[in-house]
């Protein structure tokens, strides 16, 4: 049996890793803010919408690079995940999206850095939205592999 036929499977990435993955990068989008020109934008509503839509957009990358990271390794059912090879999968998939996508946002002029966000040489994108692949994804999958007296009976 395959992960994409296990229930197990499903359960995991839609109960477990992306509602982890979803308060992990919520974080980091907030934390990060003040390295993006947004911030200077006196217009709260405007902030939180971007946030919030930043937030959603990380949820569907980290979606998209743990179902393609699951095919490209041909994972088996969930107790049989080789883990290690998934997430360096899903974060050099997540990765490689964001500094394409930063790459073209920037050039579009729908975001722009402030002048404190690193900037990656060669890439000419910011570090803290390359970070954020190595940082979230990682979290979000220790925090969903750890099992609690409180996993509710879909997260087991």
């Amino acid at each position: 049996m395959n992960w994409a036929e296990d229930a197990e499977s499903w359960r995991f990435i839609l109960f477990r890793y992306l509602p982890r993955l979803a308060v992990a990068s919520l974080v980091w989008e907030i934390a990060q803010l003040p390295l993006y020109t947004l911030w200077q934008n006196p217009h709260l509503e405007q902030i939180a919408f971007a946030v919030a839509h930043c937030t959603l957009g990380d949820v569907l990358i980290g979606a998209g690079a743990i179902v393609s990271a699951l095919v490209l390794s041909r994972a088996p059912r969930r107790k049989d995940w080789p883990a290690s090879r998934i997430v360096t999968i899903t974060i050099s998939l997540a990765l490689t999206y964001t500094a394409l996508s930063e790459r073209i946002n920037l050039a579009l002029e729908n975001w722009a850095y402030a002048a404190a966000m690193p900037i990656v040489p060669g890439l000419e994108v910011g570090l803290a939205p390359l970070l954020q692949w190595f940082v979230a994804p990682l979290v979000a999958w220790h925090w969903a592999t750890q099992r609690t007296p409180f996993a509710t009976a879909h997260e087991s």
